[in-house]
């Protein structure tokens, strides 16, 4: 199991990202706290001079395990299951350009906020089916690039909360290089138990997020991280 840290490309508003601003004095940071990578928040691709970041991972060797996707949603608005057809299709068509830049640093696009939530007089069921087509449509952009569906909190969004929920979409997606992002942060809020509902997704889970219960670092809040850690160690994650 190797760790890394979330570093934003770009200027963002969300909070709970632990390094933001200028990308080469944050990666040599990362570097020398010896995490073996880093997960890049990528609002715009287009936006970025890969050149100029791919350099800079190279001189700092960090790989890149994953690309989150959220701020697309946080800044401008975009999301999987907007009532406006022209927003669901600019975010589909985001979440495509984050493919193609996954492909080339082999990473995993995460699928987080950027699913949106259901809208006033738009019912659950619609906005399920909006969700399900548009992940299908990138799934097959490129059937390499792995896409993690993160359950994230009831007070975040009412679109797949619970881990069981996240399989249940799964299985209706049905795409092999679909899978499930678990985050301890929103596992303590809305699972009846953190490690039965590892253990139940140990063969879905293509990445792990780790926060306390109140979005800080493991042993600011009051979340076990000892038996959580034990247990991936012994599903071999």
């Amino acid at each position: 199991m190797k760790l890394s840290i979330v570093l934003s490309t770009q200027p963002a508003s969300f909070n709970a990202v632990a390094y933001k601003g200028e990308i080469k004095e944050n990666l040599d940071k990362i570097k020398n706290l010896h995490y073996d990578g880093v997960e890049l928040a990528v609002r715009d691709p287009e936006l970025l001079d890969l050149s100029d970041l791919m350099g800079l991972l190279e001189q700092v060797n960090l790989p890149v395990p994953a690309i989150g996707t959220g701020q697309a949603y946080g800044e401008e608005g975009l999301s999987f299951t907007n009532a406006d057809i022209n927003i669901r299709i600019r975010a589909t068509d985001r979440i495509k350009s984050q493919i193609k830049l996954a492909r080339k640093l082999n990473a995993i696009v995460i699928i987080g906020l950027i699913r949106g939530r259901s809208q006033p007089g738009i019912s659950y069921s619609r906005s399920e089916t909006w969700l399900i087509e548009a992940i299908r449509e990138c799934a097959i952009e490129d059937a390499n690039v792995k896409l993690a569906i993160e359950p994230i909190n009831r007070y975040e969004t009412d679109l797949i909360n619970t881990v069981n929920s996240g399989m249940q979409l799964l299985d209706k997606i049905a795409k092999d290089n679909v899978g499930l992002l678990l985050d301890t942060f929103h596992m303590n809020i809305e699972e009846p138990s953190t490690l039965a509902s590892i253990q139940s997704a140990k063969d879905r889970m293509f990445h792990f997020h780790v926060a306390d219960s109140n979005r800080w670092y493991p042993g600011a809040g009051h979340i076990d991280f000892g038996e959580i850690f034990e247990l991936l160690y012994k599903i071999n994650y």
